[in-house]
């Protein structure tokens, strides 16, 4: 469909293309030098000691809950309101996902609380997901996991510049996990990043990158090594030169993109209140500073949602749901949960407007008009 207004786009210019046919003439595609200083360039920006590119972050999730060692019968807090990855990845290792529920209408990350009610001796570790880019309240949380001995990991999907206190987002658990999706602050098609300041763990995501082999075909070219051991069971994780590429030039752009997402979503905030005030806009007044991923809002109690949207893609204006949870799906029946009231009420309400560098203020006043003209 041709968008009047789309849901995402994204920032790519020469730049890109340039860094791109750089790598297609050099005739090295698979996992080398660009590759590695990507990697150099993530870890500096995002303050960890460790960061390695992997194919997507559904696969550094499931590289994370590797290295930290669950097994079938282990347990994992999570929030239900998130991309079904982060319950996948836990899956994946025979472990089971248990749903917490999110703190409330205005912070729809995970609740602290509900964490602390769905501790049990099979638990393990907590997966926190910083929805939107907003940060948890990872204080408490790792306090929490001090208490309990738990492990933490990020799912920093969308929060890629993200901060609270000072410390940028990834920097807080024991291992973090990034997605360069094509609707992401900085996109590569595919790809993600993990990353740890551990050099443990470090080394477990190493081998579980690329089939647990002691070097790669990288390594061989450049004359460090003519064989190899396969000393783990690994897996296929890595990522390509090109989109490596393509990664370096979006990290590049990040803050200044971040800083116009945030810009646009105080004029969201600003215009609604005026044009629609009974539409409720989460995470005001939330702490640290967020990479403003998407632009969430809550209809009215009763609103038909569907009806809704329904209407603003009558006008050309794009919008999505941020997410159905994980628990509702069909291939989650099996598992049971705890009450979830508030992530309940809050799906049933939410809706994602567009958000991306490009928008235009007017294209905000736009949608804003379009939500009081559907309500009305």
């Amino acid at each position: 469909m041709n968008w009047k207004i789309p849901l995402s786009d994204i920032d790519f210019g020469p730049e890109e293309t340039t860094a791109v046919m750089s790598v297609l003439e050099s005739r090295w595609l698979t996992m080398g030098g660009v590759t590695q200083a990507f990697e150099i360039e993530f870890s500096a920006y995002v303050g960890a000691k460790h960061a390695l590119a992997v194919s997507n972050c559904t696969a550094a999730l499931h590289m994370a809950c590797m290295a930290i060692g669950l097994a079938p019968g282990d347990e994992v807090i999570i929030p239900a309101l998130t991309f079904v990855a982060t319950a996948n990845a836990v899956r994946y290792t025979g472990a089971t996902p248990v749903f917490a529920d999110v703190t409330n209408e205005n912070n729809l990350n995970i609740s602290p609380e509900s964490i602390e009610q769905r501790i049990t001796p099979r638990t393990r570790a907590i997966i926190v997901v910083h929805y939107g880019g907003y940060p948890c309240d990872m204080p408490r949380i790792m306090d929490i996991a001090k208490k309990h001995n738990l492990h933490v990991i990020e799912d920093d999907a969308h929060a890629i510049g993200s901060e609270l206190d000072g410390i940028k987002l990834g920097n807080w658990g024991d291992i973090s996990c990034y997605s360069f999706f094509s609707n992401k602050n900085m996109t590569t098609g595919e790809g993600g990043m993990v990353t740890t300041n551990d050099d443990s763990f470090a080394e477990k995501l190493r081998l579980f990158r690329s089939h647990g082999m002691t070097s790669m075909t990288w390594d061989r070219h450049k004359g460090h090594a003519w064989s190899y051991d396969v000393v783990e069971l690994g897996y296929n994780y890595r990522i390509d030169e090109i989109r490596a590429a393509l990664g370096r030039v979006q990290l590049s752009k990040l803050d200044a993109n971040n800083a116009r997402r945030r810009s646009l979503t105080q004029q969201y905030r600003d215009v609604l209140q005026e044009l629609a005030p009974e539409i409720t806009v989460p995470f005001e007044n939330h702490p640290g500073v967020s990479s403003a991923h998407i632009m969430p809002i809550l209809l009215p109690v009763g609103t038909d949602r569907t009806r809704f949207m329904d209407s603003m893609k009558a006008q050309g204006i794009q919008t999505s749901i941020h997410y159905p949870p994980v628990h509702h799906f069909t291939a989650y029946q099996n598992i049971t949960h705890s009450a979830l009231p508030v992530t309940e009420s809050v799906v049933a309400r939410e809706v994602t407007l567009p958000l991306y560098p490009a928008l235009q203020d007017e294209d905000i006043v736009s949608v804003a008009k379009a939500i009081r003209e559907v309500l009305s």
